[in-house]
């Protein structure tokens, strides 16, 4: 179930800012729509959220600012960055001129004082990053002590199964890149991830200084399965591997 549904944020590949830009209005299009985004990926991180009134929450990576639109009409205090000012422009037609949206690259310091949120949001952007230091320890220091990180990543047995299953021979275990292109509306980009095990992801919470405190391997919403009848035929669970969601607290 591979489909260009991801946001942005990268180091060396700070040329993906401006490939987002050749494809936000396509890119924003697919995300009101696509099962991995729509029906599964932003109610999950919405639900893991939870209570969210008065809670000051960035979406760090924001794109077209779906996930900030759900969460302030619960009610937060919401504030949104991305590396790319065409997605950004997305969300500003989504949410007008009230929430502030700013363009940050998320390998460099961010723009906020120690302990600024409460909550910060990472969805479907760390993979653009080979190291995840420098960003983790950055979202640790504008959250207030306590305050949580909600991260979305493509599942690591999800992609090593793809590849595998495609006939590509990748290693589990380790960081390594791989390359889509991805063609949206007029635009057509070269977009590279980095995958990487488990064990590498929780290594690096526990190194930023985040405690675990819910993993959830999600089912889609309920509207799912009348929207997509032909993708869960042959699922008696309903449900299919694609991400993993991590709720992280501030230690």
């Amino acid at each position: 179930m591979t489909e260009p549904g991801t946001k942005r944020a990268t180091d060396g590949d700070r040329a993906g800012s401006a490939a987002y830009d050749e494809i936000a209005e396509g890119y924003a299009a697919l995300n009101e729509s696509s099962l991995l985004n729509e029906y599964y990926n932003r109610p999950a991180i919405v639900e893991l959220a939870g209570e969210v009134t008065g809670r000051r929450i960035l979406d760090a990576g924001c794109g077209s600012g779906p996930i900030l639109s759900d969460l302030r009409e619960r009610g937060a205090l919401v504030t949104g960055i991305d590396g790319s000012s065409g997605m950004l422009e997305q969300a500003r037609q989504r949410l007008g001129a009230g929430t502030e949206l700013l363009v940050a690259d998320l390998a460099e310091p961010l723009p906020f004082a120690n302990g600024s949120f409460d909550d910060v949001i990472a969805s479907q952007v760390l993979h653009y990053l080979k190291d995840w230091a420098p960003t983790l320890t950055e979202f640790r220091r504008v959250l207030r002590p306590g305050g949580r990180l909600i991260v979305s990543e493509e599942h690591p047995a999800a992609t090593f199964l793809g590849d595998r299953l495609s006939g590509g021979t990748s290693e589990y275990f380790g960081v390594r890149p791989r390359t889509e292109t991805w063609a949206l509306g007029d635009g057509s980009v070269d977009l590279t991830f980095w995958d990487r095990p488990l064990y590498a992801m929780t290594d690096a919470f526990a190194a930023a200084g985040f405690r675990i405190t819910a993993i959830s391997e999600p089912a889609p919403s309920p509207a799912a399965y009348e929207r997509f009848p032909e993708e869960f035929a042959g699922r008696p669970s309903g449900r299919f591997l694609a991400f993993l969601l991590f709720v992280l607290e501030a230690v």
